[in-house]
């Protein structure tokens, strides 16, 4: 046997050795194994609306979207259904972010007093000084959302997709209340001190829109996890 060929089958076991690992790394019915580096501030939470305590008024609370339309690159990337969207930006209590991606899990990841909702989407947001903030919507069964729609049109049977503009904003509501804690990525590495924003009020997908993303993924979502004492803030937009 030729040392090239020793090393090419080498590589390509390498390459099995690193593909096993990465599915493994996102098995979500082995959650229990996956590793991180501390564990008191990790996310998903349950939102225990009685345990809240309002917002400083006298400190900036708002989430405001900006120049929302973008052209948006689709990707199936092994775990879920993720937009990379280049442009959009936000103002976050007072401080510039840049949205990365979004993605959505299924079911969700988050719940509000123990309630669970059929779809979840996390739009990523990443401060200058690498900072990330994440904005957590919860999908539930109505009317169909257009962009929704044109994302699993353009993903169709692939592994990716692109849409030329459209405006990331009907997939988020307008009324941008929230509530607000310090917690984790919720995939591997589970990086802490990321903090969140889940909005309280859900959008709606058709049933048929609900559907096509659990044709991709209908487990990839995080158990939730303790809070531990972490203040747990809410924000009523006027």
């Amino acid at each position: 046997m030729s040392r090239t060929f020793q090393r090419a089958l080498l590589g390509l076991a390498l390459l099995g050795a690193i593909t096993t690992a990465a599915a493994q790394q996102y098995d979500y019915d082995r959650q229990e194994q996956w590793q991180y580096p501390a564990a008191l501030a990790q996310s998903p939470i349950d939102i225990q609306r009685g345990v809240a305590i309002d917002g400083d008024l006298q400190e900036v609370q708002s989430i405001e979207l900006r120049d929302t339309v973008a052209t948006l690159r689709i990707v199936d990337n092994g775990h879920a259904v993720e937009v990379e969207a280049h442009g959009p930006d936000a103002l976050i209590r007072g401080r510039h972010f840049e949205l990365m991606q979004f993605h959505f899990h299924a079911a969700s990841e988050h719940t509000i007093d123990g309630e669970s909702f059929p779809l979840e989407g996390h739009f990523v947001f990443k401060a200058q000084d690498g900072r990330l903030a994440v904005v957590g919507v919860m999908y539930v069964e109505g009317e169909a959302n257009a962009l929704a729609g044109e994302v699993l049109d353009a993903l169709g049977d692939a592994s990716e997709g692109e849409i030329e503009r459209e405006d990331i904003a009907i997939m988020l509501p307008r009324d941008k209340s929230y509530h607000h804690y310090l917690g984790s990525l919720t995939t591997p590495p589970l990086t802490e001190n990321v903090e969140w924003y889940v909005l309280d009020t859900p959008v709606t997908l058709s049933a048929d829109q609900i559907a096509g993303f659990n044709a991709r993924y209908s487990h990839n979502n995080r158990k939730v996890q303790p809070l531990n004492d972490r203040p747990l803030v809410h924000f009523a937009a006027h």
